[in-house]
């Protein structure tokens, strides 16, 4: 925190001791404006998006500083301001910055209150009537430095960068960027000291400094380099062999001469407040607070309040005078807006789509005031449009234009997106500015059977898709859904590529996986404090639920615009902290891109075999009554099987076997757990019970169930993925779950033989080997399994070799099969009882296995602990590209807990590597495959698999290609020390190509 110095006992004079701030307060205005949504208050619609962007930018740096260093606190600090009036300049040049649009007008009343901000957090406020803040800054420095203080600008503007010295400083907060002279030279192709003569020969278009025609930074940073400053140029541009350069120079040599007189900063400016009055002072806590209080930002009074110690509750709003706010008058052109983004006039559609936080303020900073804005205006249903003509389509779409960004949500009929009518799309362009255009709903609301015809009035699908298309897939206009893929599948199968996007679930997914849900209502809760309306509140529950297509208008207008209206909220959110995070280059290269990548895997699905599943319900069928005959037999009496209660008296009651715990009901115990532990000591019924339930489950959940999944327009089988339903950046698969398909055994491996390519065609498996092991070696630096890798050895062979000094040529299968337990155990944190059930032997065996282990590869335990130790310092670990792991319990008192957060998050890292590796060949491969030439699709992916469809012609040119992408998936970005090995064959069906 910036330390108060007493201004009573302050000198007249800065020495070396002192350190000055200037904060160019001008520029952050203007950025503060057009990073953040529009903010009002509440009482009166005044406008105070900026204020409250600035407040936050200021209070930041007051608490935390600029550098951590002890002692480095500065001792005087003042915010600079351009003053309203004209400057020397246009005298200089009339035509200077006279291009400048007049400031939007919802800003110009939060001008004055930025400053009344400033003097509200005891801070110093400086602006002085015909000198632009650059100057005021630049004078401030050369008085500064004169008396041997340090100076340190914070600030992005470049033409600031002539002011860096030994003693002079610049920092953009915004970005955390240190800018000295390296920067500079980086910039401008010279030194600090030789800005001006390049930006008097390039000039700038923004502030309409003409320079001379034809020369931009790199040709005028060469010929200051050579010639050393403009005047020695001027006077030698006959000597310039380039002709049109040499006439240009000639011609314009005034011109040059009068920029160089535009872009010199002023360090003579007669200052009214001299510098040594700067000293830092004591926050007056009330005095802050009143002003936030009156502004309604109330995030930051609870910040404020607590830091200084005023009492919000005794602390009366500020009341102020706004020079310019009617409020009548200005109050319906704000309705008007609603809260939406900047007009036209004072940004483009495209910065406002895609506008960051660059410059203006720290990203926390920027995070809490988007979302203090998100959640200022209540959610109010009934506000929002009903779009029923085409007049009305057409002006939302021309808003969303003029926003550069709109949320956007589809209603349907199913959760399947292959197979789901599409019945209404919503918008929104600002917080509680939302519609909803009905495309297909019909009467009958609650007939099960259907109703009538379409309800009277909707806009015509195909007329309403025509005039949207052109919208939903323009770059110039970002679209924001909460889970896009299933809205991007609806639209591509109606011939609309949906895109550019955000997707709030997956920002939520990036910042906070492991936090809590990602879904849009638990966020709402979560972020805006707000609870949508229910699914079945709308369309009802259980047999009396109704398709959306039979929602009353208005009811789904409600629904459909509000599930837009908080999305949009979310988004204002939630992207801010990616900057905030440090996480928008893994949003940006490993979560957004894989959308598109994903739905078009989904939409392609997979061909099954039906005879194929018939004939395996039947063989399984047959396995599990003889198992059945078997197991009554051994039991001595005839039971359901099936009823974990009736189990549980025949294992422990009537046969007394160990080991037998009771539930919270009163029943025994008999879970997959249990029954396994019994089976490895021998115990042959439990044994038996074991394999009836994996037939069991085999024929419920995959041969009895996966015809039910083929679409009967395709023929094919279409999984989903979810993108944000692990910790660690697995996907996972559903309806049908794919992941989970047991291939241990004989009878699970059949399932995958029903999966099979079309006539003419190959299905390729391309499976990573042993990626996490080799991702362990990697990260945990272990020099015996890098080597193994580097050599292509059996990994398991060697580390038994390692651990029980046995020869690799002629090993006892047993003892590798020992080897890869204990390989693959340990990255998921086995104990000595799991490893023990595994292999089937005893604890204490085990626990010397284990022992060894460590002994043998000393850096795995090492790394294990130094894991731990990160998990309980920051409540995450990270993957070697950045993804965060959340374990927010993890310093939980109960032991058993905290162990078990432990063993996740020692394997998170690795885990989540190897899942980051493979997203990163699936964002490649379509774009490698079309290059080749090739006509292989992806259509699944699998644990560390990857399973094309390919001609059969192109198998072994399609082979190659796979295989260097995957194994060349951290290139450039990272350099693995061990090599990553792919294994692919192709067959006609799954588990052959496996």
């Amino acid at each position: 925190m910036i330390r108060a110095m007493s201004t009573q006992n302050s000198s007249p004079s800065l020495s070396e001791n002192d350190h000055l701030i200037l904060v160019d307060g001008s520029t952050f205005i203007f950025r503060a404006y057009h990073a953040l949504p529009p903010l009002t208050r509440k009482p009166d619609g005044l406008p105070v998006g900026a204020v409250s962007g600035f407040c936050n930018m200021l209070w930041k740096l007051l608490q935390e500083g600029l550098t951590p260093e002890e002692g480095d606190e500065p001792t005087h600090f003042a915010v600079i301001f351009d003053h309203s009036s004209k400057t020397f300049r246009s005298d200089i040049y009339p035509e200077y910055k006279a291009q400048r649009p007049e400031p939007p007008e919802d800003l110009i009343p939060q001008f004055g209150l930025i400053r009344q901000a400033t003097r509200a957090f005891s801070v110093h406020c400086v602006e002085q009537e015909g000198f632009e803040a650059d100057d005021l800054i630049a004078t401030y420095a050369r008085q500064a430095t004169d008396m041997g203080a340090r100076v340190t600008i914070v600030s992005g503007d470049k033409d600031l960068m002539q002011l860096i010295g030994p003693k002079v400083g610049m920092i953009d907060t915004m970005k955390n960027k240190v800018i000295g002279e390296a920067e500079v030279f980086e910039k401008f192709g010279v030194g600090p000291d030789k800005v001006i003569e390049v930006q008097s020969l390039a000039g700038d278009s923004v502030d309409n400094v003409p320079g001379v025609p034809g020369i931009g930074l790199k040709t005028a940073a060469l010929l200051i380099n050579e010639f050393g400053d403009l005047e020695t140029l001027l006077t030698q541009a006959e000597t310039i062999k380039q002709k049109k350069r040499r006439e240009n120079l000639i011609e314009f040599a005034e011109q040059a001469r009068v920029s160089k007189l535009l872009v010199t900063l002023k360090q003579d400016v007669p200052v009214e407040l001299p510098v040594a009055e700067l000293a830092v002072s004591e926050i007056d806590g009330p005095k802050a607070v009143g002003f936030l209080k009156a502004m309604g930002f109330t995030t930051l009074t609870k910040r404020v309040a607590e830091t200084t110690g005023a009492e919000v509750a005794n602390i009366e709003a500020d009341e102020f005078e706004v020079p310019g706010w009617d409020v009548p008058d200005h109050k319906g052109r704000q309705a008007e807006r609603a809260g939406g983004a900047p007009t036209a006039s004072s940004v483009s559609p495209a910065a406002a789509a895609t506008a960051d936080t660059s410059g203006m303020m720290t990203p926390q900073g920027l995070a809490e005031a988007r979302a203090e804005a998100a959640q200022s205006s209540t959610i109010d249903t009934s506000a929002y449009e009903q779009v029923l003509s085409t007049d009305r389509l057409k002006a939302w779409i021309a808003d969303a234009y003029e926003t550069g960004f709109v949320a956007f949500d589809t209603e349907t009929t199913s959760l399947d997106a292959m197979q789901a009518d599409l019945v209404g799309i919503s918008l929104a362009t600002a917080p509680g500015k939302a519609c909803y255009i009905p495309l297909s709903h019909v009467d009958g609301e609650g007939d099960l059977l259907g109703g009538g015809g379409l309800v009277p009035g909707q806009i015509p699908m195909s007329e309403a898709l025509d005039l949207l298309k052109p919208m939903l897939e323009d770059p110039a206009v970002l679209k924001i859904a909460q889970n896009l893929k299933y809205d991007w599948l609806v639209m591509i199968q109606r011939g609309i590529d949906v895109s550019p996007f955000d997707d709030t679930m997956l920002l939520s997914y990036t910042v906070d996986a492991g936090k809590g849900g990602n879904g849009m209502d638990e966020l709402s809760e979560r972020w805006l404090g707000h609870k949508p309306i229910p699914f079945k509140e709308v369309c009802g529950s259980g047999k009396s639920m109704i398709t959306f297509d039979k929602v009353p208008l208005d009811k789904a207008t409600a629904y459909a615009a509000e599930d837009a209206d908080v999305t949009l909220r979310l988004w204002q959110v939630l992207k801010p902290r990616l900057a905030s995070d440090r996480m928008a280059g893994v949003y940006e290269t490993l979560e957004r891109p894989m959308v598109p990548v994903l739905a078009r895997m989904e939409r392609r699905g997979i061909a099954v075999d039906r005879q194929m599943l018939s004939r395996l319900s039947g063989d399984f069928a047959q396995g599990m009554a003889a198992l059945e005959s078997e197991i009554r037999e051994m039991a001595g009496e005839s039971f359901n099987i099936g009823s974990p209660k009736q189990l549980g008296d025949i294992l422990f009651g009537k046969m007394g076997l160990p080991g037998g715990k009771k539930t919270k009901t009163g029943a025994w115990s008999t879970s997959a757990s249990v029954l396994d532990d019994l089976a490895a000591e021998g115990h042959e019924l439990p044994s038996k019970i074991v394999e009836w339930r994996q037939l069991s489950k085999l024929k419920s959940t995959y041969s009895d169930a996966l015809p039910g999944y083929i679409n009967p327009s395709t023929s094919r089988v279409h999984t989903s993925y979810s993108l944000a339903a692990t910790t660690t950046g697995r996907l996972s698969s559903s309806e049908p779950n794919l992941q989970n398909i047991p291939v241990r055994t004989a009878e699970g491996r059949k399932i995958r033989k029903a999966f099979v390519a079309e006539k003419g065609m190959k299905l390729i498996s391309a499976d990573y080997s042993q990626i996490e092991l080799r991702v362990l070696a990697h990260m945990a630096d272990i020099p015996q399994l890098k080597k193994a890798f580097a050599d292509g050895l059996d990994i398991h062979a060697m580390t038994a070799s390692e651990m029980f000094g046995t020869p690799i040529e002629g090993m006892d299968p047993m003892v590798r099969r020992r080897a890869k337990a204990i390989n693959f155990g340990i990255i998921y944190g086995i104990s000595a009882f799991g490893l023990a059930a595994q292999l089937g032997i005893s604890r204490g065996e085990a626990g010397d296995y284990i022992k060894t282990y460590f002994e043998r590869f000393p850096g795995i335990k090492d790394y294990m602990e130094a894991i731990k130790r990160e998990v309980h310092a920051n409540g995450y670990v990270t993957t070697i590209f950045g993804r965060k792991a959340h374990y927010p319990d993890v310093n939980t008192n109960n032991p058993n807990m905290r162990n078990f957060y432990e063993r996740a998050a020692i394997n998170a890292p690795i885990q989540g590597s190897a899942a980051d590796i493979l997203r990163r060949a699936m964002l490649r491969m379509e774009d490698r495959l079309s290059a080749a030439r090739l006509d292989a699709q992806m259509l699944l992916q699998v644990h560390d698999e990857l399973i094309f469809e390919v001609p059969e012609d192109q198998v072994d040119a399609t082979i190659p290609v796979v295989r260097d992408v995957m194994e060349n998936a951290c290139d450039p970005v990272l350099k693995l020390s061990v090599p990553l090995q792919v294994d692919a064959r192709a067959a006609d069906n799954w588990d052959e190509a496996h």
